[in-house]
Parts: C-alpha cells; sequence; structure tokens
C-alpha cells in the first residue's frame, strides 16, 4: 500500500497473502498477514479507506483512537496499527484528483476541496454498508476480464461515492448547490443523443451532465421534469436495448458475456431486469435467434 510502513515483523512467524485490483479510479487491496506487526499508513495526495481485522488488532491515529475492525478513512493523517497474532488488511486507495473530481460532479460544485474531517465512519450502518460494499468489489474484481473497462468503471465509481457517502469529509454528497432549474428540453434531448452514442462505453450519469455542460443535479432534475424518469433509469435502459440487439444477432456467445458487455455484473439481476423490459428471459432471446 503506498505511503504505508512494516516495523518489528518476525520473519519466523511471517504468512502473507496478497491481492489488488486497479480500477482506473481506485485500487483495491486486500493482505492477510500473519505475524507480530507494526504498520504506519501516511497517505499523500490519496484517500486511503481501510479495514484491519484481526483478535488482537489495535488502530489508532494521531486524532483519535479508532475502533478495529471498523474501516477508517484518511486523507493525510498518520494511522497505526499493530497486531501479534495475525490480521486481514481490506483498503480502496483513491488519488485526491479523481475523488475530488467526483464529488464536485456528483455535488454541482466546482469550487469545492475534499478534506475528511472525521476518520471514523459517521455510524455504525455507515461501517457495516462500507465494509459489505467492499466485499462485493472484491468479489467482482475477480471475475473481471480484459475487455471488461465499463463494468470496471462502473465498480470504481461505487466504491467512491459509497465511501464519500459512508463518511464526514468536507464535501458531503448531500451539500448540493440549489438544482439548476432553467435546463430546456434541448439539453435532455443532447443527452439522450449521448447516451445513445456512448451507452456500450464506460460512461457515467456525471459524464452525461459534463458533455452537456449542466450540473449532474442539474440534469436530475432536468429529466425528472420533462421525462419523469432519470438519466441512470435512460442509461440502464440504453444498456438493456444493447445487449438485446446483441442477443438478437445470433453471435455464438453466451447471455453472461453480453451482460457483462453491457454493464450488468450479476447474470441474475440481468435476467430479472431484462425479463421485466422484454416479457422474456434473455435466454429465450438468445435460443430463438441462435443460428
Amino acid at each position: 500500500m503506498p505511503s504505508a510502513v512494516l516495523h518489528d515483523v518476525d520473519p519466523h512467524r511471517l504468512y502473507f497473502d496478497w491481492k489488488s485490483a486497479d480500477l482506473g479510479e481506485v485500487t483495491l487491496v486486500r493482505y492477510d498477514l500473519a505475524a507480530k506487526v507494526r504498520t504506519t499508513a501516511e497517505p499523500e495526495d490519496q484517500f486511503i479507506a481501510c479495514r484491519v481485522e484481526g483478535p488482537d488488532a489495535q488502530v489508532r491515529s494521531d486524532r483519535s483512537e479508532l475502533v478495529p475492525s471498523r474501516p477508517w478513512l484518511s486523507d493525510g493523517p498518520r494511522v497505526q496499527a499493530q497486531w501479534e497474532r495475525g490480521a486481514r488488511v481490506s483498503a480502496l486507495i483513491f488519488e485526491r484528483a479523481s475523488l475530488q473530481n467526483l464529488a464536485r460532479q456528483i455535488s454541482g460544485d466546482d469550487t469545492m476541496s475534499l478534506h475528511v474531517t472525521d476518520l471514523a465512519p459517521r455510524s455504525e450502518h455507515a461501517a457495516v454498508a462500507w465494509s459489505r460494499m467492499f466485499a462485493y468489489l472484491e468479489q467482482s474484481v475477480d471475475s473481471l476480464g480484459d475487455g471488461d473497462e465499463l463494468l470496471r468503471s462502473e465498480l470504481a465509481r461505487h466504491a467512491a461515492a459509497t465511501t464519500l457517502t459512508m463518511f464526514s469529509t468536507t464535501g458531503r454528497l448531500h451539500r448540493h448547490r440549489p438544482a439548476q432549474t432553467a435546463a430546456a428540453p434541448m439539453t435532455v434531448r443532447r443527452a439522450l443523443d449521448f447516451i445513445a452514442e456512448n451507452a456500450h462505453r464506460a460512461v457515467t450519469v456525471d459524464d452525461i451532465a459534463s458533455a452537456v455542460h449542466i450540473s449532474t443535479r442539474g440534469l436530475q432534475y432536468a429529466f425528472r421534469r420533462a421525462l419523469d424518469t432519470t438519466p441512470a433509469e435512460c442509461l440502464r435502459r440504453a444498456r438493456l436495448d444493447g445487449a438485446h440487439r446483441d442477443l438478437c444477432s445470433g453471435t455464438p456467445t453466451t447471455v453472461a458475456a453480453i451482460a457483462r458487455k453491457w454493464g450488468f455484473s450479476h447474470p441474475s439481476r440481468f435476467a430479472v431486469a431484462y425479463r421485466e423490459s422484454f416479457g422474456v428471459l434473455p435466454s429465450v432471446t438468445a435460443a430463438a435467434h441462435r443460428r
């Protein structure tokens, strides 16, 4: 992990198992280290969200004691952990610029300066939600392939948005400027054109808003007012339509592969969404057009 230093590792008791995944906007790290260990993390130009689990693990920062097994978030303050009987460390590492840019896109506040105000999660529920998100992320990255850039981007954004929501920062996501209410229907039409042209790419609602020169919240308001729906739902619908076209093409591939191509990480959830849209399971469509 960048900026982390290990101290007093006993080589006779050492067991080390490491896993990492680069999602572009965030790096996932998980390792098991069985040894007597003292470790220090002091992020530089990064946000590190981390959890240390172990039977005798202790975690503290220069600011305060932290609860072992609960995640913490730091953008500079030193965090120290120690254990004697082994621990599992789960971490997400964000570059400061990319995480701050995401927070600005979501809030519509281009002047936001993102900083951590409390290393601990906002509540016990927030701690559980972050840990659940990490487990989902770890499970999902195991099956990522070279062509899954759209899914990789969606996972990275999910990790960032969840982390920003579950911890207290100067840019918490509910701190929006007043919604832009003057968006003309032309803005919505341009957004729909952008969705139609780019649904197969790793674009997000923030990208759509940026393409039509409006804040994310302003775009959401414009879609709700003009179409009684959200840009996220329109993007989801466009991706389902793309999957439908692929299933009807008769190309020799699997339903799971098509689902992944269009950003659906769980085949079962894709099947439910597809049936809600087209009245049949995707396997039925594929079988009817198989060559």
